[in-house]
């Protein structure tokens, strides 16, 4: 088994953030090719990554009849490129800058026959530069990428345990580029408020088709320039009277900003457990929308799912 240090590894933004800034640029270019070729899916739900045994995954992409799938390695810190015909493709994961990596994989991409075209202005990202245009971000410390695909493999197993005990509609757990992080959304089953929009950088479309219906959503992110810190978080939409007073886990706070639970990534990776911690903050921050929402838990929710047992069902009263 891997040491807690292997598994809940140090994340210090400040420490790698150019890598972080760039890597996620460099996602955000091969997030939106798929999504230039996907059929739109509620809630984006046909953008995000989702995790591997060896990095972060587009899934399968549609292109021409055939599959293409497109992964980030960060063992072997690759670009791997595979479609169906048989055809692949390798782009190193190395010290460039955002244009370079975006010629390099559209040249390939057009080398491979695949006709595709992007908006090439970053989503979510304050003052941001075209790709093609942005010479300034070329950062990628292998080792500190690696460490953050550790932290998201750790994360992942508790996202599904806390999953499984949802019979309503939720979502896979997946990793979206624009706002760069791991995620698991439950919905009670009615609609919401239109959303406001005002997102920087995501059409109000978007955002509106997203929050079509009423969620308690949670996640991970390692942080940013306005909140440089790797944290846990869990928000509400619509945000429900008194949310932000409901008791949650100790050591979670409800940040008036963000308008979101935030739970600091250290104080699990420094936990005597930090699965039950993070289980604890997910359940709690859960209930905190749940039940000032009026949400029929009762009927929405079941005990954590078993490997290898089948839920059991009551007989029909």
């Amino acid at each position: 088994m891997l040491e807690d240090a292997q598994k809940w590894p140090r994340l210090d933004w400040r420490e790698w953030r150019d890598t972080a800034v760039t890597l996620q640029l460099w996602m955000q270019i091969v997030g939106k090719v798929r999504l230039a070729l996907t059929p739109w899916v509620n809630h984006s739900w046909h953008v995000p990554y989702y995790l591997t045994a060896r990095g972060l995954t587009t899934s399968t992409i549609p292109v021409a009849g055939e599959l293409m799938e497109m992964e980030f390695d960060f063992l072997d810190h690759l670009l791997r490129i595979r479609i169906s015909t048989g055809q692949s493709a390798e782009l190193p994961l190395a010290p460039q800058s955002v244009a370079s990596f975006y010629r390099a994989v559209m040249q390939t991409l057009h080398g491979m026959h695949v006709r595709v075209s992007i908006h090439r202005t970053p989503s979510e990202i304050p003052d941001p530069v075209p790709f093609d245009r942005d010479t300034g971000h070329a950062s990628y410390d292998a080792a500190a990428a690696q460490r953050f695909w550790r932290a998201l493999v750790t994360i992942e197993p508790i996202l599904m345990l806390f999953r499984s005990g949802f019979l309503g509609k939720v979502s896979p757990i997946h990793f979206f580029w624009g706002s760069f992080d791991l995620a698991v959304t439950r919905f009670s089953g009615r609609p919401a408020p239109l959303h406001p929009g005002g997102v920087p950088g995501l059409p109000d479309a978007v955002t509106r088709e997203a929050y079509s219906h009423e969620v308690s959503s949670a996640g991970f992110w390692p942080g940013n320039d306005a909140f440089p810190e790797a944290a846990f978080y869990s928000y509400a939409y619509p945000e429900p009277p008194g949310f932000a007073e409901q008791p949650v886990t100790p050591g979670a706070y409800y940040h008036r900003d963000l308008h979101e639970f935030i739970l600091p990534y250290e104080q699990v990776r420094t936990a005597s457990n930090g699965e039950e911690l993070l289980l604890d903050f997910l359940a709690t921050s859960y209930a905190a929308a749940a039940d000032p929402g009026g949400w029929d838990r009762n009927a929405l929710e079941c005990r954590r799912g078993i490997a290898g047992i089948p839920r059991p069902v009551p007989a029909p009263a």
